[in-house]
């Protein structure tokens, strides 16, 4: 029997996203055997390209979210730039794009030049408070999203200041992933009906979605618990970070009596069993004494208590420790590839595993590399695609 074909082959994608939600979904999308073209703007391209840090001229960035994906550099502000792009749209099944709201209307490629060329086709938007409201045109980021919905204000310890999280929470929680949901379904409900739509992902609802537990005393109509005091955040004496006695740390998240019972008794402190549900000043005593008992070994020392103790206690890992996790690395989420200009890179795999999934095999791919084998699928010939170039419309590069 032979292999199943990748989960999204025959989908084509026309990828307008830049930074980290956009391409990030569209990588994975790629991953997943869409055939991905990202549209980069000549001269520069996508700017995380040239930001630092640089893997031999190449952004480090850039190589980590751009893997199965194709090049075609085109100048979508010229007429016969525009009119190209519409040209591989009429064989798109999937636009994203990631401007403020009106931009692609201004550029002329806006959700109805689209429908024109397929009526079936999907167009998704990123942006970062959505297509209408307000501040539908007001510019963020990611700290600016976590901002407005309340992640910032629940980050942090007690009584101190809101503490920025490590990781870009709006970007991937409330953009790349809202993205991929809606553009399954997106896919599933033109199957079933023939209609394409377009998809509206604001970053800023998305990430409101990581809030529920944190808002759980509002929603029910009491009030917000301090900042740090939360059951989760701070509140309950056995979920948090301790440290240890070489400065490193665990990370405990003994909510159940069961675990947190099983984390005191290896701690040695028998005598604080069935306080893992205090509150308030009980809850901080029972906190100190543990904080206490954690400092007297150092993290690994801890780590070989606890991994034959059931309490869901595990180090915190940083940089390249995460490299060497063996359940990440049993897992496959790490791999190398070979990139023509930076040479051997290390890459996280999509973390979706479907039947038919293949490891990747497109590297990140040099601006307008594949510019030529894309405008000569349109039925281009070399002259024209040359003469394009030459009047700075298009700019090619040697395929990877």
């Amino acid at each position: 029997m032979s292999d199943p074909a990748p989960p999204l082959a025959g989908i084509r994608v026309l990828d307008l996203t830049r930074q980290f939600p956009g391409p990030l979904a569209t990588m994975m999308l790629g991953d997943l055997g869409a055939d991905v073209v990202k549209i980069e703007q000549p001269p520069g391209g996508d700017m995380m390209r040239h930001l630092p840090p640089l893997v031999e001229g190449v952004g480090a960035g850039f190589l980590a979210l751009n893997r199965s994906k194709r090049s075609l550099a085109i100048d979508l502000k010229h007429p016969r730039g525009r009119a190209l792009f519409l040209r591989l749209a009429g064989r798109a099944d999937l636009v994203l794009e990631g401007f403020r709201p009106g931009v692609m209307e201004r550029l002329g490629i806006g959700y109805q030049e689209l429908r024109a060329r397929r009526p079936d086709v999907i167009l998704c938007s990123i942006s970062g408070y959505g297509q209408d409201g307000p501040d539908r045109e007001r510019a963020g980021h990611d700290i600016d999203y976590c901002a407005r919905t309340g992640v910032l204000g629940a980050t942090g310890d007690r009584g101190a200041p809101p503490t920025m999280p490590g990781v870009q929470v709006g970007d991937v929680a409330g953009g790349t992933w809202q993205a991929m949901a809606a553009v399954f379904a997106a896919l599933y409900h033109r199957a079933r009906t023939g209609r394409g739509q377009w998809l509206d992902v604001s970053m800023t609802d998305g990430v409101l979605t990581t809030t529920l537990l944190a808002l759980q005393e509002p929603l029910a109509g009491g009030e917000m618990p301090p900042r740090g005091e939360a059951p989760l955040t701070g509140g309950l004496p056995g979920y948090g970070v301790f440290e240890t006695a070489d400065g490193r740390h665990l990370a405990v998240g003994a909510l159940e009596p069961h675990f947190f019972d099983a984390m005191c008794e290896a701690l040695g402190l028998p005598e604080l069993k069935g306080h893992g549900m205090s509150l308030g000043e009980q809850a901080r005593g029972v906190h100190t004494k543990l904080e206490e008992a954690f400092r007297g070994r150092t993290r690994d020392e801890w780590m070989q208590v606890f991994s034959r103790v059931d309490a869901c206690v595990e180090p915190v890992r940083e940089g390249r420790e995460v490299f060497d996790d063996p359940q990440l690395t049993s897992r496959g989420m790490f791999f190398s590839m070979q990139h023509p200009q930076a040479g051997t890179i290390r890459q996280v795999a999509t973390p979706l595993r479907l039947e038919g999934r293949r490891a990747p095999t497109l590297p990140p791919p040099a601006l307008g590399a594949h510019t030529a084998e894309i405008l000569s699928g349109l039925g281009l010939s070399p002259a024209e695609i040359d003469e394009l170039a030459g009047e700075q419309i298009v700019q090619l590069a040697s395929a990877d």
